[in-house]
């Protein structure tokens, strides 16, 4: 995903840390990491709007997880134009033929893609409503 080889460890510990609030080096001591994979790790979720800083007592600050931080991070409409558009240039290459038994799996996905990816933002939406996260 072009991510820090951090960026699992720091997701799947900010899941289950308890207290869920964690310095930088209490992330690095629990993980075995290093200050600077945790910073480079950190950055990456907080670039997502995974984690966000906190303040703690004294002077500096901790990191935790937002509570719906893996349905916060879906960017459905990229992510599944990206999928339509590749299988959309793949029945292009194939001279735009739609019909052709070789172009049916490129066809049936790329709208499966269009289909989800208009309904994501509603299901994410309705769970956040669910959830009492929005």
């Amino acid at each position: 995903m072009g991510l820090p080889a951090a960026f699992g460890k720091l997701m799947g510990w900010f899941l289950i840390c308890d207290p869920p609030q964690q310095t930088s080096t209490q992330l690095a001591q629990s993980l075995g990491l290093s200050k600077g994979s945790v910073s480079t790790g950190v950055r990456a979720l907080e670039q997502l709007g995974m984690v966000r800083r906190v303040p703690v007592r004294g002077r500096g600050h901790a990191y935790e997880m937002f509570p719906d931080a893996l349905a916060r991070t879906v960017d459905a409409r990229r992510l599944y134009t990206v999928i339509h558009d590749v299988m959309q240039k793949g029945i292009d290459v194939l001279g735009g033929d739609e019909s052709l038994p070789r172009a049916q799996r490129l066809r049936v996905t790329r709208d499966f893609y269009a289909f989800v990816g208009e309904r994501l933002p509603q299901l994410i939406e309705e769970f956040a409503r669910k959830e009492g996260l929005s």
